[in-house]
């Protein structure tokens, strides 16, 4: 399959899988009490009111191309205000991991579909949906700010070491965007084994 066909079956499993994960935080956060998404309109599937130029097109397009081992793209955030919850610490880390495990769930639901359809197109489109849905929810459980992982991990801490490792959120991209240009095959060793357990359980 030619590059060109790879990202025009690759392009659209990534923000399908990324507006799931986006619409999942914002699911889950109104379960527990924050409607603040909804109000703001993004509790909903419809891709407009998700993607992000760069994160979504862009961003794995520029990874596409320079043939990047670890393939990932983003939506806009949906806002969450943790004020809401019974438990803001807690809340924001069942708000989190809904990102992550919706993910897994539809890496799973892919996997078991494509068993099923014999549809060469459509059963290419589904190991698709497979393999980026494995990379995206074990790429967002890694706890580095922003990722969903940070805040799993936050929600384990407290007192200082709570304060000094949410700290690592002012820096904003540019610790993660780190990892991933000088720490990328350090990062990739402990991910590779993780996402190959998942591919042969779901394909």
């Amino acid at each position: 399959m030619s590059d060109l066909s790879q990202l025009i079956i690759l392009l659209p499993a990534l923000i399908l899988s990324v507006i799931f994960h986006e619409y999942a935080h914002g699911r889950v956060a109104e379960l527990l009490g924050d409607p603040t998404a909804r109000n703001a309109g993004r509790l909903s599937l419809n891709p407009i009111v998700h993607i992000d130029p760069f994160g979504s097109i862009i961003l794995p397009i520029m990874l596409i191309s320079a043939g990047s081992p670890i393939i990932f793209g983003s939506a806009k955030p949906v806002p969450i205000n943790p004020n809401y919850f019974e438990n803001p610490k807690r809340g924001m880390m069942y708000v989190a991991i809904a990102g992550p495990l919706t993910n897994f769930t539809l890496a799973a639901a892919s996997g078991f579909l494509s068993k099923l359809l014999t549809f060469p197109v459509l059963g290419t489109f589904l190991q698709y949906l497979v393999f980026v849905n494995i990379i995206l929810g074990v790429f967002n459980l890694i706890p580095i700010p922003p990722l969903d992982g940070s805040r799993v991990l936050a929600g384990f801490l407290t007192g200082k070491p709570l304060r000094t490792y949410m700290s690592i959120e002012r820096y904003g991209l540019f610790p993660l965007l780190f990892v991933l240009l000088f720490l990328r095959g350090i990062l990739w060793s402990i991910m590779d084994p993780v996402i190959s357990f998942f591919l042969h359980l779901f394909l």
